[in-house]
């Protein structure tokens, strides 16, 4: 079967995400602030920090290869970028969606695809580790070389997929999370610049504005007034969609961070990486210093692809279709 099926199932389960998800944006409802150009004199006095960076040579697993299939699929790459190509044409919202949909996989069971639970031969993780690579840079961002040789899970637990940040946790839940995993809090920071793009639910922050803290009519305090009352405006109805980055939602930039230190986090855990101490720092040095986001990005995009790798086939498998397990 040709790698090209595989992608298309793999796009069709990207479509269907919705909780943080990245849909079309509305042009007559963003969110627009006269005042929202920070001069570079107003962050000339901050201290740079040096971001340190872990070495290129990740402790890839034993049996992952940058040739994996140089002799079964050498135009893999090629295929996958091509026919990504297409769909981010039809649809921009697809780049923000692969993202998260990757980092659930990662999180749930390792990168094996147990979130999707189509080709023979080609793992359905791989293809989505590419293809998140590949979104990423179509959309602006890093590239990152990916080794290959996963095999995709024989479990998928809907209850697990529960275990996967939602907007509510605290850094220090966060934290912890990451951890176990195998990340650090500069991961945590990092990847959350991943936000940079895409949609959110209004479902998922309307607590935020009208019912903060179980009191009704109470909102977060910790959201700048005008685009508290945007969010109001914009988000009546929990079935309506608000861009994660209120200032640049279709550029992969570093205002996602510039927007946390004005107040306009638009989850919980984005605002909350401004107010805690082991955050702070990171979303001020980000937020000043694109080079270093830009490619610190790819260097924990690519440790989240090595998350608890299946490697070999006693532990997973290929699957004939990356919506179910194989039939022995």
């Amino acid at each position: 079967m040709n790698p090209l099926v595989s992608l298309f199932f793999v796009l069709l389960v990207v479509a269907q995400l919705s909780s943080i998800s990245s849909y079309p944006a509305d042009d007559h409802h963003q969110y627009d602030d006269d005042d929202d150009d920070e001069s570079p004199e107003s962050w000339k006095g901050a201290t740079p920090l040096t971001i340190p960076t872990i070495s290129e040579n990740l402790p890839y697993g034993d049996f992952l290869s940058f040739a994996h299939y140089h002799r079964s699929c050498p135009d893999l790459e090629g295929i996958i970028n091509t026919k990504l190509k297409q769909w981010l044409k039809q649809d921009y919202s697809i780049a923000a969606s692969l993202m998260r949909l990757h980092f659930h996989d990662c999180s749930v069971r390792g990168c094996d695809a147990s979130i999707l639970l189509n080709h023979e031969g080609i793992s359905c993780a791989d293809i989505l580790t590419a293809a998140t690579r590949d979104a990423t840079v179509m959309v602006g961002g890093p590239y990152w070389m990916i080794p290959y040789g996963r095999k995709d899970g024989r479990v998928s637990i809907a209850k697990e997929t529960e275990m996967v940040p939602m907007g509510h946790e605290n850094i220090t839940a966060l934290v912890e999370f990451f951890q176990s995993q195998g990340l650090n809090v500069l991961d945590l920071v990092v990847l959350s610049g991943a936000h940079t793009i895409g949609r959110s639910s209004c479902a998922s922050l309307q607590y935020r504005l009208f019912n903060f803290t179980g009191k009704y009519g109470y909102s977060d305090p910790s959201i700048d007034e005008k685009y508290l009352n945007f969010l109001k405006r914009k988000c009546r109805w929990g079935s309506d969609y608000v861009d994660l980055d209120a200032t640049t939602p279709k550029t992969f930039d570093t205002s996602y961070y510039s927007n946390l230190q004005r107040k306009m986090g638009l989850l919980s855990t984005d605002q909350l990486l401004y107010s805690d101490s082991r955050t702070s720092p990171l979303v001020t040095a980000l937020a000043h210093q694109p080079a270093v986001f830009y490619h610190q990005f790819g260097v924990s995009m690519a440790k989240l692809g090595n998350v608890q790798v299946l490697t070999s086939q006693d532990e997973g498998e290929i699957r004939t279709n990356c919506n179910f397990v194989n039939s022995y």
